[in-house]
């Protein structure tokens, strides 16, 4: 018989379309391939042994997704800021999840398709579980991680859409820097409006992400508005009307009574709050994001918590009992010196506590669990507790900054996260402790323009500066020890504490954990000379509590 007479292999032989004339290793061959092709190239087991039409369109969709995530990878690598814009985009993303969504229940469609044309009767009856199992792991891989991506962009999307403004202005960079306000406020129901009691000025290099904080006391008095505030209308020389007039009352007073002041603006007193800090440090402060102190442990939790080094022991307050002296109730616990991991509302408390010492060892607390939830938010941490980030975010953070640019800031968290971070503070250790009743804003200028200037892309070496590798302890410098602590003003009547000279590293210092007779300080300890009315002996005990560094 020559070859042209040999029996071609037809439809009916062909073990690929036609398995029920294949031997049954053969056919559990096949029905892994078709599995490995459905789940490599969506389509092609289609194309190879079912509906060609179906296949061809299921290829065509493949190659489009594909020709889609090579263009974003570009993007990622040379653009990275506008892939980000538009992953962030309202109307880009929502068409997005719609996309992934219909990817990800086409590919399932494929998949049952699939498990059709694999035959199951056909097989082994051993095989036929280890084939199923296989085919819903693949489903689970493809189809259920498309779907997953979709729901957390979607989770994305509405907590963007429920922080920032989707309206708002683009903002560009002053003197090549972005300034934001942060700021912590509680909203009780005995306040109006939310107090800022903490304020901070995250500057950050358009270029490189160098980034510096400045912290703002709660109790800085004669704030001065920046040029073009509607308040400046009413305190040109200052916000000083008395020892009343701390830079943390502007936000309730203007909410109260001069919203009229400013039409069309969301959040007024925050505005204000921001005008003020510009005037003051003498800077131009873009936007702001107000986080709500109530809400904060919320974030830390679904962070799964922080750790830092504590310096000393910090009390959990009671209710206050002495409000001329700043006197409290018995404490509700204690938070130790040394190594800790905290969960929100240990955190909350460790950020706001100020008992047995003065608000700058608060604010140097303050700067710590922010450099922690910077340090620790890391992509692993991000992406296993995404949803619970997004969520907690949208009950606790306020902010004017423009939806429209945070690919740009997104791009910069990521060029800044690693960097030093340069900071300076409006009282100890940078300045007195009385600086803050009088300040002088000409000395406050000049320290925070040399501050900015050497955390400039353009400008490496400046004037020195606090950086992160230096502890923020209160009392640290000239003037800002006992005698300053009992200065006129707002300040009379914090406790005087006896700090030990600022170590170099935010390493380099041992947590006080012992008496100096070398007992070990316990709860109990503090608590008794609390019961015994010995508030001096917890403040030289606690004095420390003011240094901290994140682990």
């Amino acid at each position: 018989m020559s070859n042209t007479e040999l029996p071609s292999m037809g439809p009916l032989t062909d073990p690929v379309r036609n398995p029920s004339s294949a031997a049954e290793p053969v056919r559990t061959k096949r029905a892994f391939l078709l599995i490995l092709l459905t789940l490599l190239v969506p389509g092609s087991a289609q194309i190879v042994a079912g509906d060609r039409k179906l296949g061809r369109i299921a290829l065509r969709v493949t190659l489009s997704a594909w020709l889609l995530a090579v263009l974003a990878l570009v993007l990622l690598f040379t653009n990275r800021t506008l892939l980000i814009n538009i992953i962030t985009n309202p109307v880009a993303s929502l068409l997005i999840v719609l996309v992934l969504a219909a990817l990800a229940v086409g590919w399932l469609v494929l998949f049952v398709n699939t498990l059709r044309l694999i035959r199951p009767v056909l097989l082994p009856a051993k095989m036929r579980p280890a084939v199923v199992v296989a085919l819903v792991l693949a489903m689970v891989v493809s189809s259920g991680s498309l779907g997953y991506a979709a729901y957390l962009l979607n989770v994305s999307r509405n907590a963007i859409g429920s922080i920032f403004n989707a309206n708002g202005p683009a903002i560009d960079p002053v003197d090549g820097r972005y300034n934001f306000l942060m700021m912590g406020g509680d909203a009780g129901a005995d306040r109006t409006g939310r107090r800022p009691d903490s304020l901070s000025v995250l500057s950050v290099d358009a270029k490189s992400g160098q980034t510096a904080i400045i912290s703002v006391p709660r109790n800085l008095q004669n704030a001065r508005f920046s040029e073009g505030s509607p308040m400046r209308k009413i305190y040109p020389d200052g916000y000083n009307c008395g020892d009343e007039c701390l830079i943390n009352a502007i936000n309730t007073e203007v909410t109260n009574e001069h919203k009229d002041l400013y039409p069309g603006v969301a959040d007024p007193g925050a505005q204000a709050t921001l005008e003020a800090v510009s005037g003051t440090l003498g800077i131009t402060v873009q936007a702001y994001v107000l986080v709500d102190m109530d809400g904060f442990a919320k974030l830390i939790d679904a962070m799964g918590g922080i750790r830092i080094k504590a310096g000393g022991w910090v009390p959990i307050s009671g209710d206050m009992v002495d409000e001329a002296n700043g006197i409290h109730g018995m404490p509700l616990g204690w938070i130790p010196a040394g190594d800790q991991k905290l969960d929100g509302y240990h955190a909350l408390w460790y950020g706001r506590s100020r008992e047995f010492v003065d608000d700058y060892a608060r604010i140097a607390r303050q700067q710590c669990v922010q450099q922690a939830m910077l340090k620790q938010l890391d992509p692993a941490t991000l992406l296993a507790k995404f949803e619970d980030i997004a969520n907690a975010g949208t009950k606790v953070v306020e902010s004017n900054i423009s939806s429209s640019q945070l690919g740009s800031f997104v791009d910069l968290a990521m060029k800044a996260k690693g960097q030093n971070i340069k900071r300076l503070t409006i009282g100890p250790p940078d300045f007195d402790a009385s600086f803050s009743t009088v300040p002088d804003f000409d000395q406050i200028h000049d320290r925070v323009k040399k501050l900015l200037a050497s955390a400039s892309s353009e400008s490496p070496a400046a004037a020195p500066a606090a950086t992160e590798d230096t502890v923020l302890q209160p009392g640290s410098v000239p003037g800002s020890g006992p005698s300053a602590a009992g200065a006129a003003g707002p300040l009379a009547g914090l406790p005087a504490t006896t700090p030990s000279p600022a170590p170099s590293s935010s390493s380099d210092f041992t947590p006080v954990t012992t008496t100096p007779e070398g007992e070990p300080i316990t709860e109990a300890m503090l608590n008794q000379f609390k019961r015994e009315g010995n508030e001096q002996a917890i403040r030289d005990l606690v004095a420390t509590n003011g240094q901290c560094a994140p682990l």
